[in-house]
């Protein structure tokens, strides 16, 4: 399916659709914690669904309604004869290995070949110091789970990599025996997405001891208690609509926590170090047209709003650096390419180094952008097409992994798309 973009926008508003990282972890506590837990506004999305259906698989039970699901978790084992798929989700991927680790049995775990690409040698690293045996064969990884009998009780792991693997070891840490103490061996790079893992556990009633530099996190034994539980809007989605109101007119998103630990509300001090007119009402941000201004920004403790950035800056005054994207190159696409040949094709001139992207503003001009079936890009040029018009995006689809909704909400805050196959 393709996307094509008119310019300009007529202004309008929208609601944060639900927080994907927070929807997974809940998903997950939910399934561990014995007894009926309600997650009210979960994100229905390919991601989403990939964590349902593994957690379905291993024993929960998933009833669904128009806006809350009810999970009943408890008990959990491996399937004998099936396989989890995780499709295209590293989150879920991430999460349910080292979970998979505590379980008793065999755990034959695949994945989109997408994925493949993806670190996961910090992964093989954890289980060996915990004495788990697994193997990856193809896109297949087998992990013999020793129900929560490690053979230590403390496990050390790079933090410069992706905070996923502690997040996936703090959801399976209470299950150990002897508890857990995760430490990690270089600073965090996503500490946010650690304190919404956390936070996560604490309202599903575990008890997380968390050193103050987020190196260090102690885990006992437990268990997990049912919750009710509410996902908050998502920032990394609406990024994209709080940078469409900065450059082309004015959108409220509805729904957003000010105060969230999701770590892309950053996309806040990236719109005010850019100059961009915003304002805060309660829960609803009202952004709008603007000129923006160059930045030397390091989007290293939120690497997902890399194309986002990067678009605003090739309408910006001057010329920007966006440095910590080393890590962006590990997404869905190489978004670091992905970026730098899409604003080229635009006409913007665009500098790509290891870990930095230098961006001189200009005047884009509609193109044909390749969304590398990553659903950040695919969103980011959408914004950025509003400036300048007759733009296509190609892959459109690629947006259900996050957010199903994103080009009805593009037309709901007025702009004008086209979608054909």
């Amino acid at each position: 399916m393709k996307a094509t973009i008119g310019k300009g926008i007529t202004g309008g508003s929208i609601a944060a659709p639900p927080s994907k990282s927070y929807t997974i972890r809940a998903l997950f506590a939910a399934a561990l914690a014995e007894g009926e837990s309600r997650i009210t506004n979960p994100l229905i999305a390919d991601d989403t669904e990939a964590a349902a259906e593994v957690l379905t698989q291993l024993g929960a039970t998933i009833g669904r309604q128009s806006d809350f699901w009810t999970i009943t978790g408890g008990y959990l084992k491996p399937p004998p004869h099936q396989k989890l798929n995780c499709r295209q989700s590293a989150a879920t991927l991430r999460f349910l290995a080292p979970v998979c680790a505590a379980l008793e049995g065999l755990s034959r775990i695949t994945f989109a070949p997408g994925l493949a690409r993806r670190p996961l040698t910090p992964l093989f690293g954890i289980f060996r110091q915990l004495g788990v045996t697994s193997e990856l064969v193809d896109n297949y990884l087998n992990v013999y789970g020793r129900c929560g009998r490690f053979k230590t009780s403390a496990v050390s792991l790079p933090g410069n990599v992706t905070s996923q693997f502690a997040s996936g070891l703090l959801l399976a840490a209470p299950l150990a025996a002897d508890g857990l103490v995760i430490r990690l061996t270089t600073p965090a790079e996503s500490r946010d997405y650690l304190r919404m893992t956390v936070d996560c556990l604490r309202r599903f009633g575990v008890d997380v001891k968390v050193s103050d530099d987020l190196t260090e996190f102690h885990v006992g034994h437990q268990s997990y208690r049912p919750a009710d539980y509410t996902v908050e809007g998502d920032w990394s989605s609406a990024s994209y609509f709080l940078g469409l109101g900065a450059i082309a007119g004015k959108v409220k998103v509805a729904g957003l926590n000010p105060a969230s630990f999701q770590a892309d509300r950053f996309m806040l001090n990236c719109l005010h170090t850019m100059g961009a007119n915003l304002s805060i009402d309660g829960h609803a941000v009202t952004v709008s047209q603007s000129p923006l201004q160059a930045v030397c920004i390091d989007l290293s403790q939120a690497i997902d709003l890399l194309p986002t950035v990067a678009c605003l800056a090739a309408v910006a005054g001057g010329q920007s650096v966006i440095t910590g994207v080393a890590r962006a190159r590990l997404k869905e696409s190489d978004r670091v390419e992905a970026v730098s040949r899409n604003l080229k094709k635009m006409g913007i001139d665009v500098v790509a180094e290891s870990d930095q992207l230098t961006i001189t503003g200009g005047e884009p001009r509609g193109a044909v952008i390749d969304s590398f079936d990553d659903h950040r890009i695919a969103m980011a040029f959408a914004m950025l097409a509003a400036v300048c018009g007759d733009t296509v995006i190609l892959g459109a689809e690629c947006v259900s992994k996050t957010y199903p909704g994103f080009w009805e909400d593009l037309k709901k805050a007025g702009g004008k798309v086209i979608l054909s196959e």
